[in-house]
């Protein structure tokens, strides 16, 4: 038993699938965060805005 040799059947296509799968979930976490980023700068820009619209100039 120790001296046969079994051959393995590798499914290429099923590892090239995986790969594929977690490339995209990558890159949807990047737009994600990329979205996320403008948001809040957008917000943050808003909110400046603001606070310079209600300053007092006339001290």
């Amino acid at each position: 038993m120790a001296t046969d040799k079994a051959e393995i059947e590798l499914d290429d296509d099923f590892v090239a699938d995986d790969a594929e799968d977690t490339e995209s979930e990558v890159e949807v976490a990047k737009t994600n965060l990329t979205k996320r980023r403008i948001i809040d700068n957008y917000l943050e820009e808003r909110r400046l805005q603001k606070d310079i619209a209600d300053y007092d100039f006339d001290i």
